[in-house]
């Protein structure tokens, strides 16, 4: 998992590595030790909620209390797994869950919260990527729209989509990291428009709504609200197959959308409350000028030394 989160990064990412804990660690490892041990089922503190479904299946929904769901990290759940785990804490505000642990005396009652990733308590997750990767932080250009070179940058996997500070060159308009070029280790960056992204294309997508997500696509596109981070609020979007890929539509466009993040699919007919499922997303198409791939003009002469 923290190999993957790494070759992610290098790739010109921004991958959650929450999304693949809970699957290979949380969901997968921990739950068959749990079915070794005889336990009818698994508990865990995500706010979260599932509930029955009337065919006797389950479901999962956001939680109560909106600024604490955490089914943005969960869409991979499976249905299977539905069935076996719980999440009390899911239909519960933290305001009562913190009281209830003071009730019972347990030490984490005054637990400060935590945005960490477990594995990076630092917050410097590059020195991480390093250690794993060495080499990973390879030097190359910043560039504009048009591909013209406006300085250098000691590695992409310095930067995010949507980082306006930090970027080491003067320009006579705020400039933001539009996308990152992994191939030719270009960071691109462009006005704040160009970060609007309007359709994205997705990978190893999970359904757990009604039936299959063939079904669901069987006519026309499915209408949705959609999740692109995990701290903002919902938006209408429209899923549908391009080719051999799951499109998302955004009705409205979001800013800052990168390759790696999720994509969460709600339920338009259920008050949003409804997980439908998720997925990686691939690559994503701006609202603004395409971007020019040519390579820039220091990593032509580069390769034509080569």
């Amino acid at each position: 998992m923290i190999d993957r989160f790494a070759e992610s990064y290098v790739g010109g990412e921004t991958p959650i590595p929450c999304v693949d804990c809970n699957q290979t660690i949380k969901f997968r490892d921990l739950l068959v030790t749990s079915r070794e041990l005889g336990a009818q089922v698994l508990a865990t503190g995500h706010y979260v909620a599932s509930r029955l479904c009337p065919d006797g299946t389950r479901a999962l929904y956001r939680a109560r209390e909106d600024d604490r769901d955490q089914s943005y990290f969960l869409f991979a759940t499976t249905r299977e797994q539905l069935e076996f785990l719980r999440f009390p804490l899911g239909e519960r505000t933290k305001a009562e869950t913190r009281e209830l642990a003071r009730r019972f005396d347990l030490p984490v009652a005054e637990k400060a919260d935590s945005q960490d990733i477990c594995f990076v308590p630092s917050g410097r997750y590059t020195d991480v990527i390093e250690r794993l990767l060495p080499g990973a932080a390879e030097p190359g250009d910043i560039v504009d729209l048009h591909g013209r070179v406006l300085g250098q940058h000691n590695g992409i996997i310095r930067f995010t989509v949507g980082q306006r500070r930090g970027l080491g060159i003067a320009a006579g308009e705020p400039l933001y990291v539009v996308r990152l070029d992994a191939g030719q280790r270009r960071v691109v960056v462009g006005p704040r428009e160009a970060l609007r992204t309007t359709r994205m294309q997705l990978r190893e997508v999970n359904w757990i709504g009604e039936g299959t997500l063939a079904d669901a696509l069987a006519l026309d596109r499915l209408e949705v609200f959609v999740k692109v981070r995990s701290t903002r609020r919902p938006q209408s979007a429209l899923l549908s197959r391009a080719g051999g890929d799951v499109e998302i539509e955004l009705l409205v466009g979001e800013e800052g959308v990168a390759p790696g993040q999720a994509c969460v699919f709600y339920d338009a007919r259920a008050g949003q409350a409804r997980v439908l499922g998720g997925g990686i997303i691939k690559s994503v198409t701006s609202a603004a000028e395409p971007i020019d791939t040519r390579p820039s003009p220091r990593n032509a002469a580069a390769a034509t030394r080569g």
